[in-house]
């Protein structure tokens, strides 16, 4: 057991794991290797197989450079795949101190360093929302997890009732008006909280993808209508399918003539507020009562670490009503907001601030600003080659990062040929590993869709993925269904 603890024997491995993982930057930086390694999961998932009985002292030099391998490349500049970032190498260092050192947020005295390091970046994230003195806010582990926390904080300073205490039935019916962009999450969190898929009444968006501000006086009747009390109205600051921002201001203004709690989701598209010329995207936002910000999307960060923010700091502590007499010893957990256990869905949770603290300390706001300009405006311009192409379709101009096309050719396939054609054209691109990116499905079509979230994809890569979509289609044929 000594042996494995031994810290020479670490520092050897280290040292030639660094360079292992430089090596494999350096490679999928020059585009020398495949995108997206393309495997069936079954034979994977058999190749993995072990019974992990018998010591294999090899294994650093032996299976690392086929797990490389067999990832997939972030950080290859024709990665415009998901939402989830190339981060920055150096944020994979602090990683390493996090979880050597393994200190856990959820209690102070488990990791008196790393609650400091939070309370410092909300405090900061806060007033990059413009929210007031009083706010405050948590980790959590993903967007999913911020907006069940920021949607049970709103059951219960909504509800009229003490839910936790006595439980749904010890109220009428709640309601929650989101847009039909909203991520899916939102639906899953309201189902998590017990509030049924009926809960939520879905508002119209308009042709760019964003809620229409003037259909809430007649969707809030419509839940009203089916025995529902409104509680909460959730806004897209940064919608997944589109990259869209709902109006923010309007909103916010309805919902305070309401009294509904606003949530806004800016997981993707928050981070935004560090860039003077585009916060004005999410005017209006510092009227939310909680806001989610993920910094593993846009602030180059390993996943996961998402900032769920609330305008009146003492609302965060409703999420999650429940005492544990072992972790906490005050009876008001606002005396000890220190232990973020009391806030968070986590009681064992991870060092996820160390390094966006490092990063933030080491390169300042202005590099994190001028990044997301970059990748906006280079989503611009890859919208701009689309619409002079004449043989694709944009689906809407991108207000953020995230680009949707499809390719149509020149125009004789029907529309019951162009849907399966972009799922056939995204399937040989994945299988050749030459591009990786996703699709999406607007109004019945099918989209091509681009994250363009790496800070090295260039212009050119952007005009070589579109020759590989008219490559791939003309070799599919005509008609392909």
């Amino acid at each position: 057991m000594a042996r494995a603890y031994a810290p020479e024997s670490f520092r050897e491995l280290g040292h030639a794991l660094v360079d292992r993982l430089a090596d494999y930057l350096t490679a999928a930086s020059a585009r020398s290797m495949p995108v997206f390694p393309s495997a069936a999961p079954e034979a994977l998932a058999a190749a993995l197989q072990s019974d992990f009985d018998a010591p294999e002292p090899g294994v650093w030099n032996d299976q690392v450079p086929s797990w490389l391998a067999g990832a997939i490349h972030l950080h290859h500049p024709r990665y415009v795949g998901h939402q989830v970032t190339s981060p920055l190498p150096e944020a994979a260092l602090s990683e390493l101190i996090a979880a050597l050192t393994n200190n856990g947020a959820a209690v102070y005295e488990m990791g008196p360093l790393e609650v400091a390091m939070e309370r410092a970046l909300v405090s900061r994230f806060a007033r990059w929302a413009g929210f007031p003195s009083g706010a405050d806010g948590v980790f959590t582990s993903g967007g999913s997890a911020g907006n069940l926390t920021a949607m049970l904080a709103a059951r219960q300073a909504k509800a009229g009732f003490d839910a936790w205490r006595d439980g749904l039935g010890a109220g009428e019916p709640l309601g929650v008006l989101v847009s039909e962009q909203a991520h899916y999450s939102v639906e899953r969190s309201l189902e998590i909280a017990g509030l049924g898929r009926a809960a939520l009444e879905k508002v119209p968006v308009d042709s760019a993808y964003r809620l229409r501000a003037e259909h809430l006086p007649a969707a809030l009747e419509r839940l009203r209508a089916r025995g529902r009390r409104p509680i909460a109205l959730v806004a897209s600051a940064g919608s997944t399918a589109t990259g869209a921002y709902d109006p923010l201001e309007p909103i916010g203004a309805f919902c305070e003539r309401e009294a509904l709690w606003f949530h806004v989701d800016g997981a993707h598209g928050a981070s935004a507020l560090l860039s003077p010329r585009l916060r004005q995207r999410l005017a209006g936002v510092e009227r939310a009562d909680s806001l989610v910000w993920d910094a593993h999307k846009m602030l180059l960060m390993p996943a996961l670490v998402t900032a769920v923010l609330f305008r009146d700091g003492a609302r965060s502590y409703e999420a999650f009503a429940q005492t544990a007499a072992y972790l906490f010893e005050a009876d008001d957990p606002r005396s000890e907001w220190f232990n973020f256990a009391s806030r968070t869905l986590e009681c064992t949770k991870r060092w996820m601030a160390l390094p966006l603290y490092t990063a933030l300390r080491r390169y300042g706001a202005d590099f994190f600003a001028r990044y997301v300009e970059a990748q906006v405006e280079r989503a611009a311009r890859f919208a701009d080659a689309i619409e002079q192409s004449g043989d694709f379709e944009l689906c809407v101009r991108p207000e953020s990062n995230i680009v949707c096309f499809r390719y149509v050719g020149d125009g004789s396939r029907s529309e019951d040929e162009l849907n399966p054609l972009q799922r056939r054209v995204r399937s040989e691109i994945l299988r050749s590993g030459a591009f990786y990116l996703v699709q999406t499905v607007l109004l019945g079509k099918v989209y091509l869709r681009t994250t363009i979230i790496n800070p090295l994809t260039s212009d050119a890569d952007l005009c070589a993925l579109l020759q590989e979509i008219r490559d791939v289609a003309q070799r599919l044929g005509p008609h392909t269904l």
